[in-house]
């Protein structure tokens, strides 16, 4: 019954031979740690809002498939570049 189950006490480590990190040398390691959280920050984000669109111009776009969100802000950002 136990063959299935993974022994782990030859795993187990003596908590006396962790490093000790309050010593300066990791303080200072600690100190020059780069944190970051999250997705990077782009130079230009998305805004999300709501669009009441017509239902013909939502199946133009979505007959293609995936992205189509990203192609009707590519037709709208063509038409103000046409004026």
């Amino acid at each position: 019954m136990n063959e299935n189950k993974r022994f782990t006490d030859h795993e187990w480590v003596d908590p006396d031979d962790a490093p000790d990190l309050s010593t300066p040398y990791w303080r200072a390691k600690f100190d020059q740690a780069l944190v970051s959280r999250g997705r990077p920050r782009i130079p230009n984000p998305k805004v999300s809002t709501t669009l009441r669109l017509d239902v013909d111009v939502i199946e133009h776009f979505r007959k293609d498939g995936p992205g189509w969100q990203s192609r009707i802000n590519a037709a709208l950002r063509a038409s103000m570049n046409d004026k």
